[in-house]
């Protein structure tokens, strides 16, 4: 893999060779300098290179690959054959997909671009009759596409171009083999855009398998935050961190928040309690129908917006300027995801605010996050005594002096360590779950065909255990 040749990134797209369509697409969304990754990848698609692009989210990787794309279709014109396309885009989540099909729209508004989008969770007709005659862009989910190639209502024999956006979640998922099924049906003789976020052995081997002869292009360090987002960490006792979340909502948090809770049921639970203090609150996961989850985005797109409670299935699948916060209301098991959490805000170069709540049961999983960042997280207040007993130390710790300072020092000594509750000592392997719970989430976004999705009920507890509550 040849790393991309260090040079002076262009301070605007006409330097980057984009046509005038482009450029004029460009400045009626009020974009006129490109982001590192941009001036970086951009070229070199153009060229005709695969590539391999490591990014943090919302470093602006759709326009990176979308712009050249449109112009290599543009300089090569072809009508499509009916049920196929000429590029191909697969992303791991629904609003993901959604989200970059509104961005080729955009763009190639003056183009003539045609483009769909396929995912589960909805009815496959409306998608089948958009792909009757063809387009030039197809944006997918891995498992929506497959049900609907094996039904011959899709053909992918004539993809020109592949892009495989945020591999990395795409194998957290449970979708390798899917991906590795649709490339094995692509011709050998195509352009692929591969792009991460984070760069485990995985993601490397699949890589290896798809591309040849690739750049690589990277524009900020694995697994770094964006430097504009402001960070720090409120220790509190678990039966606070209710009335801590409506405080700092009601007092410091402005503008879009997204509040991130760890399983479905809480986040439910979560969003019914905001309601009733009287916090307006929408709610997405994987539990939630289509439908409801692109209400729940509208609305948190609007003027008024809701503050979005959401699971995991949020931290990367949202593209929403302006979010002021992020409010990490219980901590991820795997620290890569405090960095894609967190990336909700602070995107593009704007600024932002992340804002944690640990409680004893969640000093594991800070100090794992603190040893990724190799940085600690300002504390606004001292931890309860015995909140960090029998948990490895972690690096010497800052102070913030946020607004929040004052409430949080409140919850000092009301920490109960030795209580494991339905979250104990099991939940301390961390990684296992968190597998299982993304291949769950995967089976939601890989409906059967033409059905909706059906969340899978949760097994029956074994008499004498505690059951289980549904990560995600």
């Amino acid at each position: 893999m040849t790393m991309s040749p260090e040079s002076i990134p262009a301070s605007s797209f006409p330097e980057l060779g984009l046509s005038d369509s482009l450029l004029r697409a460009l400045s009626e969304e009020g974009y006129a300098t490109p982001t590192p990754i941009q001036a970086k990848a951009i070229p070199h698609v153009l060229a005709g290179r695969d590539l391999f692009g490591c990014a943090q989210t919302g470093t602006g990787k759709t326009a990176a690959f979308a712009l050249p794309l449109i112009d290599r279709l543009r300089e090569t014109p072809r009508k499509a054959a009916p049920r196929r396309c000429r590029v191909l885009v697969l992303a791991p989540t629904r609003e993901l997909a959604a989200q970059i099909h509104e961005s080729f729209l955009a763009y190639g508004r003056h183009a003539g671009i045609r483009s769909a989008v396929i995912y589960g969770g909805v009815g496959q007709q409306p998608q089948a009759r958009a792909m009757q005659h063809g387009v030039d862009v197809l944006v997918a989910t891995p498992g929506r596409l497959l049900d609907l190639v094996s039904q011959r209502l899709v053909d992918i024999r004539d993809v020109e171009f592949l892009v495989l956006d945020e591999a990395d979640r795409m194998l957290d998922m449970g979708f390798i083999h899917d991906v590795r099924k649709i490339v094995g049906q692509l011709p050998r003789d195509r352009q692929t855009l591969f792009f991460s976020a984070t760069l485990p052995a995985e993601v490397r081997d699949l890589a290896d398998s798809m591309l040849r002869d690739p750049l690589e292009v990277r524009t900020a360090p694995r697994s770094t935050p964006a430097e504009t987002v402001s960070q720090s960490v409120v220790f509190v006792a678990k039966r606070e961190k209710k009335a801590l979340l409506v405080k700092l909502l009601r007092e410091e948090a402005t503008g879009r928040v997204i509040v991130f809770a760890r399983t479905k049921h809480g986040a439910d639970k979560l969003h019914r309690d905001l309601e009733k203090a009287g916090i307006d609150a929408a709610a997405i996961h994987g539990n939630k129908s289509q439908a409801q989850r692109e209400k729940a985005l509208a609305a948190f797109k609007s003027p008024r917006p809701p503050v979005l409670v959401a699971t995991d299935i949020a931290a990367r699948g949202i593209d929403v300027d302006h979010v002021a916060h992020v409010v990490n209301y219980e901590l991820p098991h795997e620290p890569e995801t405090y960095v894609h959490r967190i990336g909700r805000t602070g995107r593009a170069g704007q600024t932002g605010a992340a804002v944690s709540f640990c409680d004893a049961e969640e000093r594991p999983r800070l100090v794992a996050i603190e040893r990724l960042l190799k940085r600690p997280i300002p504390a606004r207040n001292e931890p309860p005594a015995g909140h960090a007993d029998d948990v490895e130390a972690a690096p010497p710790r800052e102070r913030s002096e946020g607004p929040r300072r004052n409430a949080a020092e409140r919850t000092r000594g009301r920490g109960r360590p030795g209580r494991g509750g339905r979250q104990g000592s099991r939940h301390s392997q961390g990684s296992h779950e968190t597998q299982g719970a993304s291949r769950r989430e995967a089976r939601e976004e890989r409906p059967a065909s033409g059905s909706a999705a059906v969340a899978t009920p949760p097994r029956p507890a074994k008499p004498g255990r505690r059951k289980h509550r549904r990560a995600l």
